[in-house]
């Protein structure tokens, strides 16, 4: 097994995002947090109020063995909506903005290749960000694996996370453990 590698990435609201990439064959680990802003270890609350500068970003943890980092973006790109500047949904503002969190130069590449690849697909109109390097900060444990707990119950989770699981099962069938 190849050395486990990261990747950051920020679609909008992290409950929806990690959902789905726990969801993807490779991911071994997807931990919710905060990363582009300016204010040392924000809340929750900080982040929501628009005002830190931050988005709400998952980190995702996987075996590039399994699922290269572009295939990893090219899931990113396909299961949120990367033409939406500063929001997704019913969620406006830059704390829900799309935007790649490379880790070295080789990830920048990749980042830079994906976002073209959307483009050709999308008709030129992305508007995801290549942003950093910029502290990670994790978000507050009741933020982890949301959906697989509290997210289930949770009138918002219903009804945004299961057309996004639906569309990386469409889109992205080889890549779904369900």
């Amino acid at each position: 097994m190849a050395e486990q590698q990261q990747a950051i990435i920020a679609g909008g609201c992290f409950w929806c995002t990690e959902a789905v990439f726990r969801d993807v064959i490779g991911v071994s680990e997807v931990e919710s947090g905060y990363i582009g802003g300016s204010k040392p270890s924000p809340t929750y609350k900080e982040v929501c109020s628009g005002t830190t500068g931050h988005a709400e970003a998952i980190r995702v943890t996987f075996d590039p063995e399994v699922l290269s980092y572009g295939d990893l973006l090219d899931v990113f790109m396909g299961t949120h909506d990367p033409t939406q500047l500063n929001r997704q949904g019913n969620d406006i503002g830059t704390q829900y903005r799309s935007a790649i969190f490379p880790l070295g130069d080789a990830q920048q590449a990749e980042a830079e290749a994906a976002i073209a690849r959307a483009n050709d697909d999308l008709g030129g109109k992305v508007v995801t960000t290549i942003e950093g390097p910029a502290e990670w900060y994790p978000a507050e444990d009741y933020h982890q694996e949301y959906w697989d707990g509290e997210g289930q119950r949770n009138p918002y989770c219903l009804a945004v996370i299961p057309p996004k699981l639906a569309k990386l099962r469409k889109s992205f069938a080889a890549k779904a453990k369900s």
